[in-house]
């Protein structure tokens, strides 16, 4: 990302990196910022920054078994893009345990953690907030849905101390097999 941006901007590492942090920090993607603030286009963006190597990822058979094995639908919605998220799941072998991916471009290029973003994947998907639990490893995208009635987990090393967090585990299929 920051080489991208050092590129499209036109500036040196160091600036580009900083600015990266910063569009993260103030709007929840480094893309939302340079849109907003540098009318960048945000196809060759989205394209570039996911073009990475998935060999790197492992198969979570136990993981793939903990998420088949919940009640309900189960979707994935990301600040990337649908076709980066299908590939990391392919990578971990877990394609097969979503019902449906979405990604920023479902979300009108909104991110998460914008409501809009949210009303608009929830509203595509026929989610019922109330019964509907978001996992999550940025614990600010949980307090939108935590304001819409989903139950909220952050999956993560570091347990922030937030209202809008329920629960809290740094082991996913651990925490899964506890709930069935």
């Amino acid at each position: 990302m920051t080489d991208y941006v050092q590129r499209s901007l036109g500036v040196d590492k160091e600036t580009a990196d900083t600015l990266r942090q910063s569009y993260w920090a103030k709007y929840g993607t480094t893309l939302t910022g340079l849109m907003r603030e540098h009318n960048i286009d945000p196809t060759p963006y989205l394209t570039d920054v996911h073009d990475i190597d998935f060999s790197v990822l492992s198969a979570d058979p136990e993981l793939a078994v903990r998420i088949t094995n919940l009640p309900g639908r189960k979707i994935v919605y990301t600040n990337g893009t649908a076709s980066y998220a299908h590939r990391v799941l392919e990578a971990r072998k877990l394609e097969h345990v979503f019902d449906e991916i979405y990604g920023v471009e479902d979300a009108e290029l909104l991110p998460k953690p914008e409501r809009p973003a949210f009303e608009i994947v929830f509203k595509k998907d026929g989610l019922v907030p109330t019964q509907a639990a978001m996992f999550e490893d940025d614990p600010r995208n949980l307090s939108v849905p935590f304001d819409m009635g989903l139950k909220t987990v952050l999956v993560g090393p570091n347990q922030p101390d937030h209202r809008f967090i329920q629960h809290y585990t740094n082991d996913l299929a651990g925490f899964l097999s506890q709930l069935v």
